[in-house]
């Protein structure tokens, strides 16, 4: 069974994806912060991880770049409502540099996280 696992330090953001993938047939492991997500990452054979960049602890892109380093082939979407020190600032593109396969912007639409998946999985 396809492995997936969700990252995201909101709560109901993290279980809507996890609802979503599971009613779409995947296993769903879910983190509240990049070091959480590391320790799952190191204990599963995950297949795709959907993460929030900006998170406590240890953010979105240390984790890509952590999982880029142990996993080259690792897919990876990146989702982001935006954050940073002034507020403003865009992580994205920056997701999408260190080895994001995918990166999709906050708030989003539940169809466009089942579409990016199903298309990622069957690359």
């Amino acid at each position: 069974m396809t492995q997936i696992m969700v990252v995201d330090d909101e709560a109901p953001v993290r279980n809507l994806l996890s609802d979503v993938l599971e009613k779409e047939g995947y296993e769903v492991f879910t983190a509240e912060t990049g070091a959480e997500a590391s320790e799952i990452f190191n204990s599963h054979n995950i297949d795709l991880i959907i993460t929030d960049l900006v998170m406590p602890v240890k953010g979105g892109i240390d984790l890509i770049m952590e999982v880029k380093k142990k996993d080259k082939d690792t897919k990876i979407i990146a989702i982001s409502g935006g954050g940073g020190i002034t507020g403003r600032f865009d992580y994205l593109p920056i997701a999408k540099l260190v080895g994001a396969t995918e990166i999709i912007a906050k708030p989003f639409r539940v169809a466009e996280i089942r579409s990016q998946v199903a298309k990622i999985l069957a690359a």
